[in-house]
C-alpha cells in the first residue's frame, strides 16, 4: 500500500497500516533488529489481568513502556519488551463464578475440573483483548513472545520455587489468624485488602467494675480470652495477672499485660480475641492464651458463640448489644468513624478468622529487597517511593501464600488420605506413587493454590522462554503504578536475587495515577472511568498518548481534554508543515548535517542541536513530559512560526534556495526522530510515505 501525504491528517488513514507494516518488519522481536547490537535493553510489561480491558492506567503505563523501548530500539540496543497477561486468580474465579450465576448453577454444583475448562473456555475467548487493544496503542512488544502465567513452563518454575522456599525451611502450614473474604471464600494477604471509612459506634463494655473496655465489634467478645492492658499503664498495672468473667459467657479470662496496647485508644483496655484479629493472636502468641473461634467462613457465628449459633455476625452485633444493655453491662456508646477492610475483588467486608494456610517467612527475603535499593543496584525513581518501599520491607510479617480458589497454580503438596488432622504431607510435583505415611492410600493432592501475586513475582525470569534465559535475564527497566510497588516490584526483586543471584532489574520508574479533572478516582463503577479506546477511535492512538504524557508532569495526573485537543492540533501542525517540506524539497537530499548561511540557518541548526541533547537526557531520567513539551515547543514555535516563515523568503534568493531547503528537510528528519517514541505512526508515516526514507524510522538511528 502506498499512500500520499495530502488533504488533512487522519489517524484512520494510516494507522492500522503502520503497524501491519512493523509487524511484517518483526522489529519488534529482539532477534530480526538489523546490525550488531551488543547490548541488551529490557523491559519486563507489568501483566495486565487476563480479564482486564484497557483503561486509563494501562494507557499511561504502556504508553511509558513503548516510549522507552523505542527511543533504545533506535539507540541501536537489542531491545526486548516482554508481555504478558497474569491468570489473575481470584479476579478471573470471580467473572466466571457471575457468568454460571447467570446461568443457573454455581462452581460446586459443576465441580471442580469441570469448572477449570470453563475458565480455560473463558481465557481463550476473552483474554487476549487487552494485548489486542495496547496493539491499537502503538505498543512494540515482542508480541512472539507473548507469555501466560498458566503457560506450561511457567508452571513448572512456579512449582520449583515453592518446593525451594520448602526445602530451604522459609515455607511452612500454619494455623493462625489470616484475613478472609466471606464471599471470595479464601484467605488474602494484607496486600490484597483495600479500605473504607466507616461510620460506626465505639461501644464501652463493662468486664467488671475495674474492667471497661472500647469495642468496635461487640459480637467477638463472644471468643474473648484475655484483657489486656500496658504494663506501665498506672490505672491499670496492679490488674495484671488477675481474672475477670467474660459477659454473657459466664467464662473467666485473664487480665495480662502487654506493651502493643495503646494506653490511648479508648479505655486504655483491650479484649483479646486472638481467633479474629491479627494483632490479637500475636498477643495470644506471646500470652499463650487459648483461640475461641466464634464466626465462620462464611461470617456466621459457630456453636462456640452459643445462644447466637449460625447468625450472621452482624445479626449477632445487634443481639449482643441488647443483651449488654439489658445487663446493665454497657456503660456507654460514642459514634466512631474508622477503616474497615474489604476485599479487593468483590468489595466485601473482610472476616479475620484461624485457619491453617501456607506462610512464607519474609524477614531474609525482604532484607535482600531492601539491600538491593539501599546498595544502588536497584534505582526507584522518584526516589521519595523508597520510603514505602523500606516501610514495608522493615516491617513485613509472613505472607500467606495459599488461597482457597480453584484458578490457579495448585500446591505441590500431597497429604496422606488417612490423616484427618492433614499433618502428614509431602511436598513434590508429581503425585507418589505410594503413601510414605500409611503405605496403603492414594495420596491427595492439596485443594488450595496460590496467591497470584507469588507466580507474578517470579515474572522476569519465569516469564522468558528456556532458550532465552541466559540472553534476557537480567533486565533494565520497569514502569508500573505505585499501588504495586510493593504487591509486586519487591516481591520480583528479592525473587530474581533468591532464584537467579541477580537483581531483575536496574531501574523502577512509577508513575502518577490519571484522576479526573476535579482529583476523583477514576472508576466505571462511580460513572468517573474514562475509556481511552473511544479516543483512541475518534482521535487516533498519537493524540491519546501525547495527551497522556504531556499531562504526566507530576505524581497524579488531573485529567484534562484541553490535552487531547491540544494534540489533534499538534498533529495536524506536524502534517501540514511536511506538506511544505516535501512541497519544497529538492531532488537528491543529503541526510548530513546541513551548513547554515544565515542568522536564521544557524539559529534553527543550534536549536536543533540543544533539543536533541536535552530530549536524550530526559528520556534517559525518565522525564518523558518534559521532552514531549520541549519538542513541541521547538516544532511549533522555533520551526513552524519562525524558520518556515523566514525560509519562505529565503527560497526566493536564488543563494540560498538550496540551503534552506536542505535546512528544512534536516530539521523536518531530526524532528520526526525526536518525536517518534512519543507519537510513533504519525512519524512513522511521514518517514515512510512522505521523505520515502528507505530504513524504517522505527530502527533508525537516533
Amino acid at each position: 500500500m502506498e499512500m500520499k501525504i495530502e488533504g488533512a491528517c487522519d489517524p484512520k488513514l494510516y494507522e492500522s497500516y503502520i503497524y501491519e507494516e512493523w509487524m511484517k518488519s518483526g522489529y519488534f522481536n529482539p532477534d530480526n533488529l538489523p546490525g550488531n547490537r551488543k547490548e541488551n535493553y529490557i523491559v519486563y510489561m507489568p501483566l495486565p489481568n487476563v480479564t482486564g480491558s484497557l483503561h486509563m492506567g494501562h494507557t499511561l503505563d504502556n504508553t511509558f513502556q513503548d516510549l522507552v523501548i523505542r527511543y533504545h530500539r533506535m539507540r541501536g540496543y537489542k531491545t526486548l519488551w516482554l508481555p504478558g497477561t497474569d491468570h489473575a486468580g481470584i479476579a478471573t474465579q470471580y467473572v466466571v463464578e457471575k457468568q454460571l450465576k447467570k446461568e443457573g448453577i454455581n462452581r460446586f454444583e459443576l465441580g471442580r475440573e469441570k469448572f477449570i475448562e470453563r475458565v480455560w473456555e473463558w481465557k481463550k475467548e476473552y483474554g487476549g483483548i487487552i494485548l489486542s487493544q495496547l496493539q491499537k496503542l502503538g505498543c512494540s512488544a515482542d508480541w512472539s513472545r507473548t507469555r501466560f502465567t498458566m503457560d506450561p513452563e511457567y508452571a513448572r518454575d512456579v512449582q520449583d520455587a515453592f518446593i525451594h522456599y520448602f526445602e530451604k525451611g522459609l515455607l511452612y502450614r500454619g494455623f493462625r489468624t489470616v484475613n478472609w473474604c466471606t464471599r471470595c471464600g479464601t484467605s488474602l494477604s494484607e496486600l490484597e485488602l483495600e479500605y473504607k471509612e466507616e461510620e460506626t459506634k465505639l461501644w464501652h463494655i463493662k468486664y467488671s467494675d475495674d474492667v471497661i473496655v472500647a469495642t468496635t465489634r461487640p459480637e467477638t467478645m463472644l471468643g474473648d480470652t484475655a484483657i489486656a492492658v500496658n504494663p506501665s499503664d498506672e490505672r491499670y498495672k496492679h490488674l495484671i495477672g488477675k481474672k475477670v468473667m467474660l459477659p454473657l459467657m459466664n467464662r473467666e479470662i485473664p487480665i495480662v499485660g502487654d506493651e502493643m496496647i495503646d494506653k490511648e485508644f479508648g479505655t486504655g483496655m483491650v479484649k483479646v480475641t486472638p481467633a479474629h484479629d491479627s494483632v490479637d493472636f500475636e498477643i495470644g502468641e506471646r500470652h499463650k492464651l487459648p483461640m475461641i473461634q466464634v464466626i465462620d467462613g462464611r461470617g456466621r457465628m459457630t456453636k462456640d458463640a452459643g445462644v447466637y449459633e449460625g447468625k450472621k455476625a452482624n445479626e449477632a452485633r445487634e443481639e449482643v448489644v441488647k443483651k449488654l444493655e439489658e445487663g446493665g453491662m454497657l456503660v456507654k456508646t460514642e459514634p466512631y468513624k474508622h477503616n474497615v477492610a474489604v476485599c479487593y475483588r468483590c468489595n466485601s467486608v473482610i472476616e479475620p478468622i484461624p485457619s491453617a494456610q501456607w506462610f512464607l517467612k519474609m524477614r531474609e527475603l525482604a532484607d535482600s529487597a531492601i539491600s538491593a535499593v539501599k546498595s544502588g543496584d536497584v534505582k526507584i525513581h522518584p526516589e521519595r517511593f523508597e520510603k514505602p518501599y523500606f516501610d514495608w520491607l522493615s516491617n513485613i510479617r509472613d505472607w500467606t501464600v495459599s488461597r482457597q480458589i480453584w484458578w490457579g497454580h495448585r500446591l505441590p503438596v500431597w497429604f496422606c488420605a488417612n490423616d484427618e488432622k492433614k499433618e502428614k504431607f509431602v511436598v513434590t510435583k508429581e503425585k507418589p506413587s505410594e503413601c510414605s505415611f500409611c503405605h496403603s492410600c492414594e495420596m491427595e493432592q492439596a485443594p488450595d493454590v496460590l496467591d497470584t501475586w507469588f507466580s507474578s513475582a517470579l515474572w522476569p525470569f519465569a516469564g522468558i522462554k528456556e532458550e532465552d534465559k541466559k540472553n534476557y535475564y537480567p533486565g533494565n527497566t520497569l514502569i508500573t503504578a505505585r499501588d504495586i510497588l510493593n504487591l509486586w516490584v519487591a516481591r520480583m526483586i528479592y525473587s530474581g536475587i533468591e532464584f537467579k543471584n541477580a537483581i531483575p532489574f536496574k531501574d523502577v520508574l512509577i508513575h502518577g495515577t490519571i484522576m479526573t479533572k476535579d482529583g476523583k478516582r477514576m472508576s466505571k463503577s462511580l460513572g468517573t472511568g474514562i475509556d481511552p479506546l473511544q479516543y483512541i477511535e475518534q482521535y487516533g492512538a498519537d493524540v491519546t498518548r501525547f495527551a497522556v504524557v504531556w499531562q504526566a508532569t507530576g505524581q497524579d495526573i488531573r485529567w484534562d481534554e484541553t490535552a487531547v485537543i491540544g494534540g489533534k492540533k499538534f498533529l495536524n501542525k506536524i502534517w501540514n508543515a511536511t506538506k511544505f517540506v516535501l512541497a519544497n524539497k529538492k531532488e537528491g537530499d543529503e541526510k548530513n548535517v546541513p551548513e547554515g548561511n544565515t542568522e536564521a540557518d544557524k539559529k534553527i541548526l543550534e536549536g536543533i542541536k540543544q533539543l536533541k541533547q536535552g530530549v536524550t537526557q530526559d528520556i534517559e531520567t525518565f522525564e518523558f513530559s518534559k521532552a514531549l513539551h520541549d519538542i513541541y515547543e521547538f516544532f511549533w514555535h522555533s520551526f513552524c512560526d519562525e524558520y518556515i516563515e523566514v525560509a519562505k523568503t529565503q527560497m526566493q534568493n536564488e543563494g540560498q534556495k538550496e540551503g534552506t531547503q536542505e535546512i528544512l528537510m534536516y530539521a523536518l528528519r531530526e524532528s520526526l526522530i525526536m518525536l517518534h517514541p512519543f507519537i510513533p505512526f504519525i512519524t512513522e508515516v511521514l518517514w515512510k510515505e512522505g521523505i520515502k526514507d528507505k530504513t524504517p524510522l522505527i530502527i533508525h538511528q537516533w
